[in-house]
């Protein structure tokens, strides 16, 4: 019947059964510990809300799991259970049987009534610490769920026959069921080792026996013994040394053992100990509840990784099968390539074995029939038509010379696929970033007013992002070699301001610096470029490479003899911004003087579509494929005017290509100004059309052939874009309001060739039309 004694058992309390009830579920909960889980739910979970909506549900109406799934995986089972007489710390405890059980929302009420008359809170919800379903109680409360008096009574006939069955202390194999009990030995004795060790004579013959029952009772019952002194057997304890943190007889007194120790009463000392050993034990108490706090936390922790995984896990498969999508619609373009390719061979091949049969049919017809004229018998006759034949003879064969019995196409495919840089993508495709445990500084910023070149020296001068939080430990500046080479270190500190001497005279030299601190360093601010001034007093003496001096004051100069501007971090694209500041005007200014600040660039192959194909050293565009594709240049701009020309190479079946600007992040494989990233003009051979966000406007008369020049000039300071042609502008203002970095665009087909030309100065009639606006 032990395996029956878990069944007896209340799954809150780990106890026998007190007053059962029965749950709807069948489950058993002590009416005790019943009151001692119950928690109040909201208004309108209420069994008197569901039964006004009409949902037919009965008084004790389940809720949703999910609505109490506040239980864990694992319990360290630390803490109280019994009662619940504060309110947990955890989400969930566990009973000593090891069933988990819901917390009470609210300590149980104290009052003078028994647990099923005492009011139960209105809205209450009770969870089955077995099964986990959960139910509202209606009005009657717990008095509503049924008494199991079965198993009232099968618990009491349990513990009778477990009391009955108590086992002999002395059998040395399979003990047997006792049947006395020796008060005095405090032994139980089955009837053979009770006539074998206790035999009913002599000094055992003034000893009780009694019966196993009641020789449990009174063991239960009987004080327990009062402890003696290990040297004085006869003397009990009656005071307490403290030096020897032991205690002691009075006969150990007398004896002088501890006449010079410090000894209190045994009673004091047992009431301060046991006060120390409850300060003790309210600090572990600390320290456990701070160890389940700590569980808790990491179970959450748990929880968040698995969440996160899952996120992270859908996050790899989406790009995967981003990845996966693009190679299957190259493929498709591929296998359309291959087709092509194949209807185009089969079309020659075909073409060739028509031509090649008429022809061979009518050499037949003219041999036949010149043999059936070689049998005839009049020579006159003959030689009447014989010269004819045999100039048609003579003509014919040289019809089947040389290359006409060769075939016009092979039955090799001259398409040959490179994978082998995909492969190796794909190869190298892994997680680049992992996320610090804190965060690096912000990008510093470069302060272009405070910056500037002086002889063969530069100043330059940064500071953090005004919004950054982030505090940065030092700075990080870096120079190239002045002829493009790679960055070296020239300073590293807490400065936010250095000069760089020893450069070399009229050199370009580029400049970036970044911030660090403990965690790591911050990504590299934009790109200065600087120009060194040209030596004509003295004869250049440089150094080997720049080295730092002392931090001087700034030097402004005015007009400045140095050319500035900004580059992002990536390499290979320019980025012209000139700021509205005071310094930076008259830094304009100075350079407007000197040198005026046209753009050189170049089409970027970087951010070009596949199918684009450079040359000239990237000034040459065309492509290999009859759909648009699209190419920006290397430069953006954000600031300023900009004018620069294409010229159309070659111009094949009326194709309609478009000029214009983009962001960096415009469509590839459509016509430049299908999306709201490009602004553009495309034009044929006889009009041209705006296009943006795929809005076609201002169609105007006047198209492009083979040598035409079209123009691009990019207003940011009036904020407009406008179209030449043959230096004439092509319609009114294409575009206004365009605010933001632009790059140079151009999409065509295989149909058109054209030409960048940069450098060039903004057209004189727009100038002027300009200075008079």
């Amino acid at each position: 019947m032990e395996e029956m004694e878990e069944e007896l058992k209340c799954p809150v309390c780990g106890s026998f059964y007190r007053e059962p009830i029965i749950l709807p579920c069948s489950h058993n909960l002590c009416q005790a510990c019943a009151r001692n889980i119950l928690v109040q739910t909201p208004e309108s979970e209420s069994p008197q809300s569901h039964r006004a909506a009409g949902s037919g549900v009965s008084d004790y109406d389940y809720l949703d799991l999910d609505k109490m799934s506040l239980y864990s995986e694992a319990d360290s089972g630390y803490g109280s259970y019994g009662g619940f007489a504060s309110a947990p710390t955890t989400p969930c405890q566990k009973s000593p049987n090891g069933v988990r059980v819901f917390p009470p929302a609210m300590p149980p009420p104290a009052t003078h009534l028994s647990p099923a008359l005492a009011p139960v809170p209105r809205n209450s919800c009770i969870t089955c610490p077995q099964c986990h379903r959960s139910l509202i109680l209606d009005d009657r409360g717990l008095r509503g769920f049924p008494k199991n008096r079965v198993l009232e009574g099968v618990i009491d006939r349990y513990q009778q026959s477990k009391a009955a069955a108590l086992k002999c202390q002395l059998c040395e194999k399979a003990p047997k069921e006792a049947t006395v009990m020796c008060e005095q030995c405090d032994v139980f004795y089955c009837d053979p080792c009770r006539l074998r060790c206790h035999p009913p004579r002599g000094p055992l013959a003034k000893h009780r026996l009694v019966p196993p029952a009641q020789g449990r009772v009174s063991r239960r019952l009987s004080p327990r013994k009062v402890s003696t002194c290990t040297d004085h057997e006869l003397e009990n304890h009656s005071m307490y040394c403290v030096q020897c943190k032991m205690p002691v007889c009075y006969q150990c007194l007398e004896e002088g053992k501890h006449s010079s120790h410090e000894v209190k009463a045994l009673g004091a000392m047992w009431k301060l100990h046991k006060s120390q050993l409850s300060q003790a034990l309210n600090g572990l108490s600390d320290r456990a509840k701070e160890a389940k706090e700590f569980l808790v936390q990491l179970r959450n922790m748990v929880q968040q990784i698995q969440e996160n995984s899952v996120e992270f896990e859908a996050c790899l498969v989406a790009q995967c099968d981003a990845l996966i999508d693009a190679l299957n619609r190259r493929k498709a373009q591929l296998l359309a390539r291959v087709n092509k390719e194949h209807e185009h061979k089969l079309k020659v091949v075909r073409d060739q074995i028509s031509h090649c049969t008429v022809k061979l049919r009518q050499t037949t017809g003219l041999m036949e029939y010149c043999l059936e004229v070689i049998k005839e018998n009049d020579p006159s006759g003959f030689l009447q038509i014989s010269d004819a034949l045999i100039r048609r003879v003579h003509l014919t064969e040289d019809q089947w010379g040389k290359g006409t019995l060769t075939p016009r196409m092979t039955t090799d495919f001259d398409l040959s696929l490179d994978n082998s840089p995909l492969l190796q993508s794909i190869h190298q495709l892994d997680f680049v970033q992992v996320k610090a445990s804190s965060p690096v500084p912000a990008t510093p910023i470069l302060q272009l007013e405070e910056c500037c070149t002086h002889n063969n020296s530069a100043t330059l001068s940064w500071k953090q992002p005004p919004l950054s939080t982030v505090p940065a430990d030092g700075y990080i500046l870096e120079l190239d070699d002045g002829n493009g080479g790679q960055f070296r270190e020239v300073y590293v500190g807490k400065e936010t301001m250095c000069t760089v001497d020893g450069l070399h005279f009229n050199s370009t030299y580029n400049a970036r610096v970044k911030a660090f601190n403990k965690t790591g360093v911050s990504p590299y601010s934009k790109t200065l470029v600087l120009q060194t001034s040209e030596d004509t007093d003295s004869e250049e003496q440089t150094l080997p490479f720049p080295v730092p001096s002392e931090r001087l004051p700034l030097r402004r100069m005015s007009p400045f003899s140095s050319t500035l501007n900004l580059q992002p971090s990536f390499p290979g694209r320019s980025y012209f911004d000139f700021r509205s500041s005071p310094h930076q005007l008259s830094l304009h200014s100075s350079l407007q003087s000197l040198n005026a600040p046209v753009a050189w660039f170049a089409f970027d192959p970087g951010s070009a579509h596949s199918d684009i194909i450079l040359s000239n050293d990237n000034l040459t565009v065309t492509c290999s494929s009859y759909d648009d594709r699209v190419v920006l240049g290397k430069t953006g701009f954000s600031k300023g005017i900009h004018y620069w020309e294409l010229t159309v190479d070659r111009y094949d079946n009326h194709p309609d290509p478009a000029f214009g600007v983009a962001r960096m992040d415009v469509m590839k494989d459509v016509m430049l100004g299908k999306d709201d990233k490009a602004w553009a003009m495309y034009v044929d051979n006889n009009r041209s059309w705006f296009m943006h966000n795929n809005s076609h406007t201002n169609r105007t008369e006047g198209g492009i052939t083979k040598g035409a020049t079209i123009g691009v000039l990019l207003d940011l300071n009036r904020k407009n874009l406008t179209f030449f042609i043959n230096d004439e502008q092509q319609g009114p203002i294409a575009f206004d309001n365009v605010e933001g970095l632009f790059f140079p665009a151009v999409s065509l087909n295989r149909n058109v060739q054209v030409t960048l030309h940069t450098g060039l100065p903004v057209p004189d009639f727009y100038s002027s039309r300009a200075s008079i606006a």
